[in-house]
């Protein structure tokens, strides 16, 4: 299994309006926290997120969060 890059040690947090966004999960993004095809070729693909309403999300940075595209604090760990 691939180990994704680390973007940043922090989450990205972002005021969403209603939406739908993929997230980077390999952290080769030049669009961080969303994905733009930097992953082809490798095992990761972008995790799709639906923000329903108007909202401050804390998209994970580190790409090692248990709680998918959003931050769990796991940056703290590495």
């Amino acid at each position: 299994m691939e180990t994704p890059e680390i973007a940043k040690k922090g989450p990205y947090v972002l005021d969403m309006e209603v939406s739908t966004v993929y997230w980077c999960s390999c952290g080769k993004s030049s669009k961080q926290p969303y994905c733009d095809g930097s992953h082809a070729g490798s095992s990761f693909t972008p995790t799709k997120v639906e923000v329903t309403e108007a909202k401050k999300v804390a998209f994970c940075g580190c790409k090692h969060s248990k709680n998918g595209a959003f931050c769990d604090g796991s940056h703290a760990k590495l």
